[in-house]
Protein backbone atom coordinates (compact mmCIF):
# COMPACT_ATOMS: atom_id res chain seq x y z
CA UNK A 1 0.00 0.00 0.00
CA UNK A 2 2.78 2.41 0.97
CA UNK A 3 4.67 1.53 -2.21
CA UNK A 4 1.60 2.33 -4.33
CA UNK A 5 1.16 5.63 -2.54
CA UNK A 6 4.74 6.66 -3.21
CA UNK A 7 4.32 5.65 -6.84
CA UNK A 8 1.24 7.84 -7.17
CA UNK A 9 3.06 10.76 -5.57
CA UNK A 10 6.00 10.30 -7.94
CA UNK A 11 3.75 10.15 -11.00
CA UNK A 12 1.83 13.21 -9.83
CA UNK A 13 5.07 15.11 -9.34
CA UNK A 14 6.31 14.21 -12.82
CA UNK A 15 3.00 15.21 -14.36
CA UNK A 16 2.96 18.50 -12.47
CA UNK A 17 6.53 19.30 -13.55
CA UNK A 18 5.66 18.59 -17.19
CA UNK A 19 2.53 20.72 -16.95
CA UNK A 20 4.52 23.58 -15.45
CA UNK A 21 6.98 23.71 -18.33
CA UNK A 22 6.17 26.72 -20.56
CA UNK A 23 5.16 26.05 -24.13
CA UNK A 24 6.92 27.90 -26.91
CA UNK A 25 5.80 30.25 -29.66
CA UNK A 26 8.50 30.54 -32.33
CA UNK A 27 8.37 33.67 -34.48
CA UNK A 28 10.24 33.42 -37.77
CA UNK A 29 10.10 36.72 -39.59
CA UNK A 30 11.95 39.65 -41.07
CA UNK A 31 12.50 43.25 -39.94
CA UNK A 32 8.76 43.70 -39.31
CA UNK A 33 9.12 41.23 -36.45
CA UNK A 34 12.68 42.17 -35.49
CA UNK A 35 11.80 45.65 -34.16
CA UNK A 36 13.59 47.48 -36.96
CA UNK A 37 14.92 50.87 -35.88
CA UNK A 38 12.92 50.88 -32.62
CA UNK A 39 13.74 49.54 -29.15
CA UNK A 40 13.44 45.76 -28.91
CA UNK A 41 11.05 46.06 -25.99
CA UNK A 42 8.69 48.12 -28.16
CA UNK A 43 8.36 45.49 -30.89
CA UNK A 44 5.19 43.45 -31.20
CA UNK A 45 7.03 40.17 -30.56
CA UNK A 46 8.38 41.44 -27.24
CA UNK A 47 4.91 42.70 -26.35
CA UNK A 48 3.54 39.26 -27.17
CA UNK A 49 6.12 37.64 -24.92
CA UNK A 50 5.08 39.90 -22.05
CA UNK A 51 1.41 39.05 -22.59
CA UNK A 52 1.96 35.31 -22.79
CA UNK A 53 4.21 35.34 -19.75
CA UNK A 54 1.19 36.30 -17.66
CA UNK A 55 -0.90 33.37 -18.88
CA UNK A 56 -1.48 30.14 -16.98
CA UNK A 57 0.09 27.86 -18.02
CA UNK A 58 2.93 30.12 -19.12
CA UNK A 59 4.17 30.46 -22.65
CA UNK A 60 7.53 31.69 -23.83
CA UNK A 61 8.30 33.43 -27.11
CA UNK A 62 11.43 32.82 -29.17
CA UNK A 63 12.03 35.55 -31.72
CA UNK A 64 14.15 34.13 -34.54
CA UNK A 65 13.39 37.06 -36.84
CA UNK A 66 16.20 38.74 -38.77
CA UNK A 67 16.08 41.97 -40.74
CA UNK A 68 16.43 41.20 -44.42
CA UNK A 69 15.25 37.61 -44.05
CA UNK A 70 13.73 36.09 -47.19
CA UNK A 71 11.55 33.04 -47.55
CA UNK A 72 14.52 31.04 -48.86
CA UNK A 73 16.83 31.94 -45.97
CA UNK A 74 14.00 31.24 -43.54
CA UNK A 75 13.41 27.90 -45.20
CA UNK A 76 17.08 27.05 -44.70
CA UNK A 77 17.07 28.06 -41.03
CA UNK A 78 13.77 26.55 -39.94
CA UNK A 79 14.81 22.88 -39.53
CA UNK A 80 17.42 23.75 -36.90
CA UNK A 81 15.00 26.06 -35.11
CA UNK A 82 12.32 23.38 -34.92
CA UNK A 83 14.84 20.89 -33.58
CA UNK A 84 16.16 23.31 -30.97
CA UNK A 85 12.96 24.83 -29.64
CA UNK A 86 10.21 22.27 -30.37
CA UNK A 87 7.60 25.02 -30.67
CA UNK A 88 3.95 24.40 -30.03
CA UNK A 89 3.11 27.32 -32.32
CA UNK A 90 5.05 28.77 -35.25
CA UNK A 91 4.29 32.32 -36.38
CA UNK A 92 5.61 32.52 -39.93
CA UNK A 93 6.03 36.12 -41.12
CA UNK A 94 8.08 36.04 -44.31
CA UNK A 95 7.67 37.24 -47.86
CA UNK A 96 7.97 41.01 -47.62
CA UNK A 97 11.59 41.08 -48.76
CA UNK A 98 10.84 38.57 -51.51
CA UNK A 99 8.10 40.87 -52.75
CA UNK A 100 10.23 43.99 -52.59
CA UNK A 101 12.87 42.15 -54.64
CA UNK A 102 10.26 41.03 -57.17
CA UNK A 103 10.80 37.31 -56.53
CA UNK A 104 8.59 35.20 -58.83
CA UNK A 105 5.53 34.21 -56.85
CA UNK A 106 5.86 30.46 -57.55
CA UNK A 107 9.25 30.53 -55.80
CA UNK A 108 7.76 32.29 -52.77
CA UNK A 109 4.90 29.80 -52.69
CA UNK A 110 7.35 26.89 -52.85
CA UNK A 111 9.42 28.22 -49.95
CA UNK A 112 6.40 28.95 -47.77
CA UNK A 113 4.91 25.55 -48.57
CA UNK A 114 8.13 23.82 -47.54
CA UNK A 115 8.15 25.67 -44.22
CA UNK A 116 4.52 24.84 -43.53
CA UNK A 117 5.26 21.18 -44.23
CA UNK A 118 8.25 21.24 -41.85
CA UNK A 119 6.22 22.83 -39.09
CA UNK A 120 3.28 20.48 -39.45
CA UNK A 121 5.57 17.46 -39.51
CA UNK A 122 7.03 18.78 -36.24
CA UNK A 123 3.46 18.94 -34.83
CA UNK A 124 3.55 22.72 -34.53
CA UNK A 125 0.42 24.79 -35.05
CA UNK A 126 1.02 27.53 -37.60
CA UNK A 127 -0.04 31.13 -37.95
CA UNK A 128 0.84 32.38 -41.44
CA UNK A 129 1.31 36.16 -41.60
CA UNK A 130 0.78 37.92 -44.91
CA UNK A 131 2.07 41.25 -46.13
CA UNK A 132 1.04 43.86 -48.70
CA UNK A 133 3.32 45.75 -51.08
CA UNK A 134 3.26 49.45 -52.03
CA UNK A 135 0.92 50.29 -54.89
CA UNK A 136 3.80 51.02 -57.28
CA UNK A 137 4.40 47.26 -57.56
CA UNK A 138 1.27 47.01 -59.68
CA UNK A 139 -2.05 45.25 -59.10
CA UNK A 140 -1.10 41.96 -60.77
CA UNK A 141 1.87 41.27 -58.52
CA UNK A 142 0.20 42.66 -55.41
CA UNK A 143 -2.95 40.59 -55.95
CA UNK A 144 -0.84 37.52 -56.70
CA UNK A 145 1.13 37.96 -53.49
CA UNK A 146 -2.06 38.32 -51.48
CA UNK A 147 -3.43 35.17 -53.09
CA UNK A 148 -0.34 33.12 -52.18
CA UNK A 149 -1.01 33.56 -48.47
CA UNK A 150 -4.75 33.01 -48.76
CA UNK A 151 -4.40 29.86 -50.86
CA UNK A 152 -1.73 28.34 -48.62
CA UNK A 153 -3.75 29.03 -45.48
CA UNK A 154 -6.76 27.38 -47.04
CA UNK A 155 -5.01 24.37 -48.56
CA UNK A 156 -2.76 23.70 -45.55
CA UNK A 157 -5.46 24.45 -42.98
CA UNK A 158 -3.44 27.01 -41.05
CA UNK A 159 -4.49 30.27 -39.40
CA UNK A 160 -3.87 33.46 -41.34
CA UNK A 161 -3.16 37.13 -40.74
CA UNK A 162 -3.95 38.55 -44.21
CA UNK A 163 -1.93 41.74 -43.66
CA UNK A 164 0.34 42.35 -40.68
CA UNK A 165 0.15 46.15 -40.96
CA UNK A 166 -3.60 46.39 -41.51
CA UNK A 167 -4.84 49.80 -40.42
CA UNK A 168 -1.29 51.08 -40.01
CA UNK A 169 0.55 51.03 -43.35
CA UNK A 170 -1.46 53.85 -44.95
CA UNK A 171 -1.18 56.19 -41.97
CA UNK A 172 2.09 58.16 -42.18
CA UNK A 173 1.86 59.01 -38.48
CA UNK A 174 2.17 55.32 -37.64
CA UNK A 175 4.99 54.55 -40.04
CA UNK A 176 8.70 55.32 -40.01
CA UNK A 177 10.18 57.59 -42.66
CA UNK A 178 10.97 54.60 -44.88
CA UNK A 179 7.25 53.94 -45.25
CA UNK A 180 7.80 50.23 -44.60
CA UNK A 181 8.11 49.81 -40.82
CA UNK A 182 5.82 50.93 -38.00
CA UNK A 183 6.88 53.40 -35.35
CA UNK A 184 7.12 52.11 -31.79
CA UNK A 185 3.74 53.55 -30.79
CA UNK A 186 2.03 51.49 -33.53
CA UNK A 187 3.47 48.15 -32.42
CA UNK A 188 0.62 47.41 -29.93
CA UNK A 189 -1.78 47.63 -32.89
CA UNK A 190 0.39 45.16 -34.79
CA UNK A 191 0.15 42.80 -31.82
CA UNK A 192 -3.63 43.18 -31.76
CA UNK A 193 -3.75 42.15 -35.43
CA UNK A 194 -1.68 39.04 -34.69
CA UNK A 195 -3.43 38.23 -31.43
CA UNK A 196 -6.91 37.56 -32.79
CA UNK A 197 -5.97 34.53 -34.94
CA UNK A 198 -3.14 33.49 -32.61
CA UNK A 199 -5.19 33.19 -29.45
CA UNK A 200 -7.15 30.06 -30.52
CA UNK A 201 -3.85 28.29 -31.28
CA UNK A 202 -2.77 28.66 -27.65
CA UNK A 203 -5.56 26.47 -26.29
Amino acid sequence: MRRCLWLLILLYGIGSAQAAQPKTVLVLGDSLSAAHNIPIESGWVHLLDARLGNMVPKWTVVNASISGETSLSGRNRLPALLTKYHPTVLVLELGANDGLQGLPLPALRDNLTAMLDMAQQAKARVLLVGIELPVNYGPQYRDGLRAVYAELARSRHVALVPFLLDGIALDPAQMQDDGLHPVASAEPKVLDTVWQPLRPLLH
